[in-house]
């Protein structure tokens, strides 16, 4: 996972924060939200004018499904509900899917969005420089990346990267695993109290144990404190 938690500015003078997942961390709605809040939150000091709050944008590149559609580029904004007018414009969260992104369908020297998406999706190298013909700022990228490739530090570290974040994905769905078998039993207190327990020490989320077993978390962490 890459988070980009320092918000950049826009030429608009909006605050953008970008987050890039890899796999599935699970709740990526409540932190989305979390996020953006801390973002709209943190831009003025305890009795501030609001009038100086800024629209504050979210970005979140996911290479999984996340959205139960067909769009790999969703917007969202706050409106009502009957009407579909906006009550602010200061919130815009934009979710973008990698994995429904189809090259099939895709015009490679159509610019704009869909050929960043493209690159960062692992367009072949042999399309590099049509993906650059409508968007000449992807070539600096391309360069950096390739750049990056030919040292074997970056090299190794980014090896290393790839396999902890693989790792983390097994034992996360391990631990979801053996937190829905084990959870099984019987609906006993005694038994998921159990479960949360080996959860603990398999070092899991208790968001993801509260999930797992029904529990709530105050519960979890009444469970074994001097671990959490």
């Amino acid at each position: 996972m890459y988070d980009f938690l320092d918000p950049r500015c826009t030429s608009k003078g909006e605050l953008a924060n970008i987050e890039m997942q890899l796999f599935n961390p699970y709740h990526m709605e409540k932190r989305t939200l979390f996020y953006w809040s801390e973002m709209y939150y943190h831009q003025i000091p305890k009795g501030g004018n609001y009038n100086t709050l800024q629209k504050c944008v979210t970005i979140n590149i996911l290479n999984y499904s996340s959205l139960p559609n067909d769009r790999y580029h969703s917007v969202f904004h706050l409106r009502e509900d009957h009407t579909g007018i906006a009550l602010l414009d200061d919130i815009e969260i934009h979710v973008i899917e990698l994995t429904k992104l189809d090259p099939q369908k895709v015009t490679l020297n159509e610019g704009g969005l869909i050929n960043w998406l493209m690159f960062l999706k692992g367009a072949d190298k042999s399309n590099w420089e049509v993906l650059t013909v409508k968007e000449p700022m992807l070539k600096k990228a391309m360069n950096t990346l390739e750049f990056l490739s030919q040292d074997t530090a970056a090299r190794m570290a980014y090896d290393a990267r790839m396999k902890a974040l693989s790792d983390e994905k097994s034992r996360i769905e391990s631990a979801m695993k053996v937190g829905r078998e084990e959870g099984k039993v019987e609906g006993k207190a005694e038994g998921k109290a159990e479960t949360a327990l080996k959860l603990l020490e398999m070092g899991a989320a208790i968001e993801m144990i509260a999930e797992a077993t029904g529990m709530t978390e105050e519960a979890i962490r009444a469970l074994k404190p001097q671990q959490l």
